[in-house]
């Protein structure tokens, strides 16, 4: 397919600056795709189109306060640092991206906190505006880590125009984020409320996780206009033995499997196998899913209304079916759904 078949006209006052008030209480469009009929619902009732036994699989990476500012060394420039990935526990070495890159270069020191506490030395060039820098800090690493988060802000998405503020903190994350690593959100997982889990519990629906830690490759532009020349960022993962075993029974056995979120479905389409059976799997993936890939993992997804031509609506497409989902999206834009990471979301079903 096409990048241009990816425009969906979503007027931007239907970005969702904020979350929900109540993280269950977010609208839910619910997507027959066989049949391609819509319900509009609120999302707490979304356990309604599911049977005791049925299983989320809920992707359990935790975000962390990525995004830094600080100064320049002499000239006191005021700089931008996006942590990436840590490099090297040992040597406090990390990947981050900076701006105004054309400033910073090897050799730079860049100061951090209200009293320059924090300094950071350039040691190399990585992209144009990427960069790896040593923090030089005398202790041990988990202090270290303390210290630097405590000066590190929420790393909201770009296209939410405002900056970081304390509640983002809690809603920028889900309720089960156990594993650090992720600089964005598996934003359909923020709709689960500790209520919610709850009622899961007495509907006899189980949950289990699988590790994706997120990149800001999910945001990168895509600059092709044939999506089968596109590269995805790599991006760390892990599907246990375990949950494998599971998800293969309970969907043998006529059980529903549903995937809370993109990333979830692309760690599923990682290690599919035969029949549509998962295999266990730890290392990295760059699984871009887009129409007409057959999605064979899981039979549910939800996800979130995406921005135009972004890799995470084309995995919905791949799910949902190009049609259906596309005509979704006009009737999101025309009942006013909340769109992005603190927005509305969407239940595709396979009947």
């Amino acid at each position: 397919m096409k990048l241009s078949e990816f425009n969906t006209r979503m007027p931007e006052e239907l970005i969702a600056s904020h979350p929900a008030p109540v993280r269950d209480e977010s609208r839910l469009m619910v997507l027959h795709k066989r049949s391609n009929t819509i319900e509009h619902r609120i999302f707490k009732e979304i356990l309604q189109y599911f049977n005791p036994h049925d299983l989320f699989v809920f992707n359990d990476t935790q975000v962390f306060p990525a995004k830094l500012f600080g100064n320049k060394e002499k000239t006191g420039a005021r700089i931008e640092v996006f942590l990436l990935r840590e490099l090297n526990p040992n040597n406090k070495l990390w990947d981050v991206l900076v701006e105004p890159a054309r400033k910073i270069r090897i050799g730079n020191k860049l100061y951090f906190g209200l009293d320059d506490s924090m300094v950071a030395e350039v040691i190399d060039n990585t992209t144009s505006r990427g960069r790896t820098l040593r923090f030089l800090y005398d202790g041990d690493h988990d202090q270290f880590k303390k210290d630097l988060y405590n000066l590190g802000n929420t790393p909201l998405p770009y296209y939410i125009s405002r900056d970081a503020e304390p509640e983002d903190a809690e809603r920028y994350q889900t309720i089960f984020a156990s594993k650090e690593g992720a600089v964005v959100a598996p934003a359909a997982g923020l709709h689960f409320s500790r209520e919610l889990m709850r009622r899961m519990e007495i509907y006899d629906i189980d949950r289990d996780f699988i590790t994706m830690h997120i990149s800001l490759g999910s945001y990168r532009d895509i600059d092709v206009e044939d999506l089968t020349k596109h590269r995805m960022d790599s991006e760390e993962m892990d599907v246990s033995v375990e949950l494998a075993e599971k998800v293969n029974t309970l969907r043998d056995g006529g059980n529903k499997v549903c995937a809370i979120g993109t990333s979830v479905l692309r760690a599923f389409e990682t290690c599919v196998g035969m029949n549509g059976h998962i295999k266990p799997y730890g290392g990295w993936s760059n699984k871009f899913l887009f129409p007409p890939y057959e999605c064979t993992t899981c039979d549910a997804l939800v996800t979130n209304f995406h921005m135009p031509y972004s890799i995470m609506l084309m995995a919905q497409a791949a799910f949902g079916g190009y049609e259906q989902t596309m005509n979704a999206y006009k009737v999101a834009i025309e009942e006013k759904y909340r769109f992005g990471a603190y927005g509305d979301a969407m239940l595709i079903l396979n009947d």
